[in-house]
């Protein structure tokens, strides 16, 4: 098998997987208002790795839709530390590929036992984590072989849209429905459009490939975004890292100001992510000072003057097009310098955490 084709191969998957999860947005918000918790005090999303920055999405779109606090759980408190916290009328929701990580499964326990309502989110439905839930969302994306995630991370960050969908406005009184997810709000003709998107950025790898050969030298290259944009900023630092080797780090155009930016000089790779919305200017204008220092930037936006230009979507949507083109580049740059991005050195597919 030649260096990549696993890699390739579930990539392309990625436009019937999101169409058939479309097929089931009603019944995802159906079940999503099922097992949210009344009262609903708000959510908690425990996750690792690229699950984890699906759930950095997801936690903007939560929280625009249901009007109460989302917050990322942190394992460790519960696992090492022992935390004794009251989860009333939480909704916990567990993220992962293989629903197999053992930390996930146990936080997800810990918190049902505290007093949160358990829902997963995961590839496999009869994984220990589906167990461990009230409730399931299963992706069914099909097997994935490749170590990097492609397919299951556009899935995951399609079931986050569909849920804030589902549960917009379970915070107001008497936890009714109550209209789009805040002011981004989505249309059943932007998620129609959204599987065509996909293809388009797939049947177009030519951008990626120059993007690969001029950061074909780089050791050390910055990720920035902001908004909904930033989680798929730190999946591309995470597929740069896994893949190619190269020390990604991902941060948002504000936190980049408050210091990192002095690491970012003559000749120094950045890729900045935006899509139209409250935060596209914002990163319009850091682009335009990190040009002004010198810095090698790459932009992956919806633009056609972008490096890596990505089809017109919502921005509730844009996280999951922007991802496919940083797996592009990912997979181009490990192959051009001789690696095989199917099965990076000393990973492996299930981390056992």
């Amino acid at each position: 098998m030649t260096a990549g084709a696993r890699m390739t191969a579930e990539m392309a998957e990625q436009p019937a997987v999101l169409e058939r999860l479309i097929a089931r947005a009603d019944a995802v918000g159906d079940a999503a208002r099922t097992v949210a918790p009344r009262p609903f005090a708000g959510t908690t999303i425990v996750a690792r790795g690229s699950s984890d920055h699906a759930s950095v999405v997801g936690r903007y779109l939560l929280e625009l839709a249901t009007g109460r606090p989302v917050s990322l759980a942190a394992p460790s408190l519960h696992l090492l530390y022992g935390a004794r916290v009251d989860y009333t009328g939480q909704l916990a929701i567990a993220v992962s590929q293989s629903g197999r990580t053992p930390e996930i499964v146990t936080t997800l326990r810990r918190l049902r036992e505290a007093g949160a309502c358990g829902l997963a989110i995961t590839n496999d439905a009869d994984s220990e984590l589906a167990a461990a839930a009230d409730a399931l969302f299963a992706l069914e994306a099909g097997e994935e072989l490749a170590v990097p995630a492609t397919k299951t991370v556009t899935a995951q960050l399609l079931a986050f849209a569909l849920l804030a969908r589902g549960l917009a406005g379970a915070g107001a009184a008497g936890g009714g429905a109550a209209g789009a997810i805040g002011s981004l709000p989505f249309s059943d003709a932007d998620l129609a459009a959204l599987p065509g998107a996909v293809a388009a950025v797939l049947a177009d790898p030519e951008p990626a490939r120059r993007a690969a050969a001029a950061l074909s030298d780089a050791t050390r290259l910055v990720v920035t975004a902001r908004g909904l944009l930033y989680g798929a900023a730190l999946e591309a630092a995470l597929k740069l890292q896994e893949t190619s080797a190269v020390a990604a780090d991902a941060f948002s155009s504000a936190d980049l100001r408050h210091g990192p930016i002095a690491i970012v000089g003559e000749g120094f790779p950045v890729l900045a992510l935006s899509a139209p919305g409250p935060a596209q200017e914002d990163v319009a204008e850091l682009v335009t000072t990190l040009r002004e220092r010198g810095a090698r930037v790459l932009t992956i936006a919806c633009d056609d003057d972008a490096d890596l230009a990505l089809p017109p979507v919502a921005e509730a949507l844009a996280p999951i097009v922007a991802v496919v083109r940083a797996q592009q580049l990912a997979r181009e740059l490990a192959l051009v310098r001789g690696r095989d991005p199917d099965a990076p050195a000393g990973l492996r597919k299930v981390t056992a955490t």
